[in-house]
């Protein structure tokens, strides 16, 4: 048996990030990277610097927003799906799926909703019932699959520093939740919860009022596991070290490691 290490990192604009992504990549070695909010097009997308770095990548990039990839050490990811089913009219890239080391890995930005109400908020919704049928066929099909990425849901009050300014944000409301709720009640683990069940564990901080530095954060990165995953998981973690280095992420990568088949 072998770990592997898959992790979920929205990067907030790769290509001012650049330096950032290549030293956590060198110092963390993860096997598979699903990266969230690229803000590059498909041609700005720095991959002769990923491949140089170690990783095979595959992207689907969108101009100034938007955005994701999924790299993986000394492989090259087969693609799967690019865009999730069930709205041909949509032009956002938040959802890339591929074949990486025995696993489907799907990487997945789901909308933020703000302002709410309103159409960012009924998009936002109308976009995770397309994620949870895609994610029932998935579910379905027996493979093992971890699906990765930002959620832009805090689950509960529990993985918040404080409500109190937050009630009225999109990542807290009831629908948001519900959503959630009914993704896991598929059958999915949430496997930073599973490894840390009663501690308050945070994957992002915004650039306000000093949150970092008072670890006022928010828990609204995700790794979702399989039925067959979630009995394999070993470890999970974030990294928070990324989060304290020089024009960082609002983000800290966040992690898991499975024991699987060599």
């Amino acid at each position: 048996m072998q770990t592997l290490k898959i992790a979920t990192f929205n990067i907030n604009g790769i290509r001012s990030r650049l330096p950032a992504l290549l030293q956590w990549l060198e110092r963390e070695q993860p096997d598979v990277a699903c990266l969230q909010e690229l803000k590059a097009a498909d041609v700005a997308f720095p991959i002769l610097d990923i491949q140089a770095a170690g990783y095979g990548a595959i992207w689907h990039g969108q101009a100034s927003w938007n955005g994701v990839a999924i790299l993986a050490r000394d492989a090259e990811p087969l693609e799967i799906r690019r865009g999730l089913p069930g709205d041909p009219d949509d032009t956002h890239s938040r959802y890339l799926e591929a074949a990486v080391k025995g696993v489907i890995v799907a990487s997945l930005y789901l909308p933020n909703g703000n302002p709410q109400p309103g159409p960012k908020f009924d998009y936002k919704l109308a976009w995770f019932e397309r994620l949870i049928q895609h994610a029932a066929s998935l579910y379905a099909s027996g493979h093992p699959v971890v699906l990765a990425g930002d959620y832009n849901v805090v689950p509960t009050d529990d993985d918040i520093y404080n409500t109190r300014s937050w009630r009225k944000d999109a990542l807290l409301q009831p629908e948001t939740r519900a959503c959630y709720q009914r993704l896991l009640a598929q059958g999915w683990t949430d496997a930073l919860r599973a490894r840390f069940p009663q501690e308050r564990i945070y994957t992002f901080w915004d650039y306000f009022r000093q949150h970092w530095e008072k670890d006022s954060g928010l828990r609204i990165d995700h790794l979702l596991l399989s039925p067959d995953l979630a009995p394999r998981l070993q470890n999970a973690g974030v990294d928070r070290w990324v989060r304290d280095q020089p024009r960082a992420s609002d983000h800290a990568p966040t992690w898991v490691e499975l024991e699987v088949s060599e």
